[in-house]
């Protein structure tokens, strides 16, 4: 099973076809280049040609040319700096490691190429030590971050159930009465938080019925077909109350992508705030971001809290250096070291282990962060196509990357060429 929802947003179902990293190239490729451009270089979302690969290589990181969407203001303040300490940084393309499946070590520059990265950026006790841009992302430009957008919301969720305005222990109708008699209606609000709901809700992208094409059909995340009715779910908060229940809650653990779009209106509708607002009022203005970040909305304007965040990347770092720090950074405490505590320390991995994910061995889920348990206390946010962010409190590492996978799946191809590839470079980092 993947990560998260549907391309163009966040984890589409992406057409798969041959092709490496150079040959796909959007720059080489000339996607969107003159005016207008030619005929064949054109990308459109109308015929789901943005959430196609390689298209995808250009789209992810211009979302906005093709889903509305809304601005998540970085504020007014001064932008908070990330000094460089760039002298291993071709050391650091040597690194070599053992990846999960296939013979033979890969180095760290070879490990881009295989994941597709866009950008990739590394932090060490605070500083950069690596940055590269691949493609068309540049530091200034914002990319789709699809389901790492997840653990944003998992992390205001658990800040708002600390301030006591949610209790994990109430049931989802207790805050949206719209919810009642749905499969999510007698979940609690910590079974959403850990996904452990019992609903009926498969991410099969292979199959065209799959409830994952519903939900992203309600929120216009990708082109409704010719016959799609008015009497079908116009929105996502319309479409979770078609949810029905499937088993019971809280017996194993169930990656679906609708639990935070549940997760978000429950936020807007405790906070009378947006998931947008709630973002930029709780983390993004405290950041000293560099870039204002966006949300794809619907067509009502509710944000998809299940992937439709589009960061650049060292505002994405400095959330993971933030997280790294017991959520202080800029000069304050953005998120309470409570809630970060108890992030780190994980969920249930029985649980998570019966949901069988060949490369997690060990680990677990709580908040909307996956968590490793390995010996360094790794955890992460991860996208379906390779976004992710990377910290290890040991090594004093943040990894943040965005990254246009032609795999819709983070199992086997990406984690396998990733997660090795992160923890080797933490060990080397700790040597220097």
């Amino acid at each position: 099973m993947s990560d998260s929802a549907l391309a163009k947003n966040t984890d589409v179902p992406i057409t798969r076809k041959s092709g490496d990293a150079e040959e796909t190239d959007p720059v080489k490729m000339g996607w969107m280049v003159g005016s207008p451009p030619p005929a064949d270089k054109i990308i459109r979302f109308s015929d789901g040609g943005s959430s196609t690969f390689p298209k995808t290589r250009w789209s992810f990181s211009n979302s906005r040319q093709f889903i509305p969407s809304t601005v998540v203001a970085r504020g007014s303040g001064p932008v908070s700096l990330l000094p460089a300490d760039k002298r291993a940084d071709a050391d650091i393309d040597n690194v070599s490691f053992q990846p999960l499946v296939g013979v033979g070590p890969m180095t760290w520059k070879q490990s881009l190429a295989a994941n597709y990265t866009d950008g990739i950026v590394v932090l060490h006790e605070g500083k950069i030590v690596y940055e590269r841009y691949f493609g068309v992302l540049t530091p200034e430009k914002q990319h789709v971050v699809m389901s790492v957008t997840k653990s944003f919301f998992g992390t205001i969720g658990a800040m708002l159930v600390a301030e006591g305005l949610i209790d994990e222990t109430a049931a989802v109708s207790e805050y949206i009465e719209e919810l009642e008699g749905t499969g999510f209606g007698d979940a609690t609000m910590r079974q959403v938080l850990d996904m452990l709901t019992g609903i009926k809700y498969s991410e099969d992208y292979t199959c065209p019925d799959a409830e994952i094409y519903k939900h992203m059909l309600a929120g216009s995340m990708i082109p409704r077909p010719p016959d799609y009715s008015d009497e079908e779910p116009q929105t996502f908060y319309e479409y979770l109350e078609t949810v029905e229940k499937e088993g019971e809650h809280g017996e194993v653990f169930a990656y679906k992508t609708v639990n935070t779009d549940v997760l978000g209106w429950v936020i807007r509708r405790v906070t009378k705030k947006s998931v947008g607002e709630n973002l930029q009022e709780m983390i993004w203005s405290k950041l000293g971001a560099e870039q204002d970040a966006y949300f794809s909305v619907d067509t009502i304007g509710n944000e998809f809290a299940g992937g439709g965040l589009n960061l650049c990347l060292r505002d994405m770092a400095r959330f993971g250096e933030t997280m790294r720090l017991d959520g202080f950074f800029n000069g304050q405490q953005i998120v309470p070291k409570a809630v970060v505590a108890d992030i780190r320390k994980g969920g249930d991995k029985e649980r998570f282990a019966a949901a069988g994910y060949p490369t997690l061995p060990g680990w677990s889920y709580r908040n909307m962060w996956w968590i490793s348990h390995n010996k360094h206390g790794a955890y992460m946010a991860r996208g379906v196509h390779g976004q992710a962010i990377y910290i290890d409190p040991t090594a004093k590492m943040v990894v943040a990357r965005l990254a246009s996978n032609k795999t819709a799946a983070n199992a086997p191809d990406i984690d396998s060429t990733s997660l090795p590839a992160y923890h080797a470079l933490a060990e080397y980092l700790m040597t220097r």
